[in-house]
């Protein structure tokens, strides 16, 4: 069986590489923008910060910001109706997920109109066409959105997350600018990095990972590890590391896919929305533990990337060592270690029939069920 890899057609990366948009839009000949991006981004002058580049490159634009933190159907649908009806050739999303999902959505809808309820995307769609050209600008370090083939809208009425993925989501240019994620508090800053973490973790020990993606994930793993406490504390080389970091480890997982930390995650966003970076980070150590048995040696690989000399450990000892690093870190930049103040008892049950449905499940290393992931959401009570 062959395995496939998609990547950008383009990217740029280091501070300043948003200086780039103009040249790339002008190169490309596209005539208006729909910048999407949220409401605090814009509040706080970030977007800001590409509109001027725009306004001085006398490139036209309109701005869409009906965005939520884990945006819905309407998010998608409303945006979808503003983006033709300021007739605009091609977005610029700036943001964390939210605005990139968003914008991933509005733009498959606009070229392939037959999937206008959204519901239709979920898991592989088979549409037709390329989406509307994105040009990606991350502000955060985490989702790596800018270069994968996912996203996830929320079903607001049923609540639950969708997980979409769809190669003609990929947005053609990124910009990963690390001077565009100076802005982001530390909480923030903490929860999307270890999303980052996890997505570099489970990509390395998903069913579907190989030589190429292993070799992605694992310097991710590095990457993360040595930047996040930098990058929550604000310093230029932190910012830097996690701005690549977080991208590596997205050109892995979106090409081999994750696991049930994700799939875990996705419904506690849905139901209480829990930011994804901090749902990931309290459930990635219970998970790796109960994945153990099924990942060989890959653990101490991910030990050693994250710093442990592992000279004379046993298997066992490297796989706590491993784990054992992961929260060390988790607690370091300040997230919470366990579930106490975000499930209530009485959800256990939809939470784990939702979490067993969800599209990255079937990536997990080992096999699972409902029973077994409510026991792993129980012990995080």
């Amino acid at each position: 069986m062959a395995n496939r890899f998609i990547l950008n057609e383009t990217s740029y990366h280091g501070s300043g590489a948003i200086n780039e948009i103009p040249t790339e839009v002008k190169a490309r000949g596209f005539q208006k923008a729909m910048v999407c991006s949220d409401p605090d981004l814009i509040k706080f002058g970030v977007t800001k910060k590409v509109t001027d580049l725009l306004d001085e490159a006398g490139l036209e634009y309109v701005i869409y910001s009906d965005i939520k933190a884990n945006p819905t159907i309407e998010n998608v649908q409303k945006g979808v109706k503003a983006l033709q009806d300021a007739k605009a050739d091609y977005i610029i999303a700036i943001g964390g997920g939210s605005s990139m999902d968003t914008a991933k959505g509005i733009g498959i809808i606009d070229r392939n109109p037959e999937f206008a309820d959204v519901r239709s995307l979920e898991g592989v769609a088979d549409t037709k066409n390329p989406c509307t050209p994105i040009l990606a600008v991350p502000t955060t370090a985490g989702t790596a959105a800018e270069v994968t083939i996912n996203y996830v809208i929320t079903d607001a009425q049923k609540d639950r997350k969708m997980v979409c993925v769809d190669p003609h989501d990929l947005p053609i240019v990124a910009f990963v600018d690390p001077d565009m994620m100076s802005s982001m508090p530390k909480g923030l800053t903490a929860a999307t990095g270890m999303d980052a973490l996890t997505h570099a973790i489970e990509g390395y020990i998903t069913a579907g990972a190989w030589e190429m993606s292993d070799m992605f994930h694992i310097k991710a793993i590095e990457l993360i590890a040595k930047h996040l406490r930098g990058a929550v504390e604000n310093t230029p080389e932190g910012r830097e590391g996690m701005a690549l970091g977080q991208y590596i480890a997205g050109m892995g997982f979106s090409n081999v896919g994750l696991g049930i930390v994700h799939s875990m995650a996705h419904p506690l966003g849905a139901l209480y929305d829990t930011p994804h970076g901090v749902a990931n980070a309290i459930i990635l150590p219970t998970v790796m533990e109960y994945n153990a048995p099924a990942t060989g040696t890959k653990y101490k690989d991910i030990a050693e990337a994250m710093g442990v000399d592992t000279t004379g450990m046993s298997q066992e000892e490297y796989r706590k060592a491993a784990i054992d690093a992961v929260k060390k870190l988790s607690q370091d930049v300040g997230i919470p270690t366990d579930l106490k103040d975000i499930v209530k008892t009485e959800d256990l049950d939809f939470l784990s029939e939702s979490a067993y449905a969800d599209a990255c499940r079937p990536g997990n290393p080992r096999e699972t069920s409902v029973a077994e992931i409510k026991e792993l959401y129980q012990s995080l009570l």
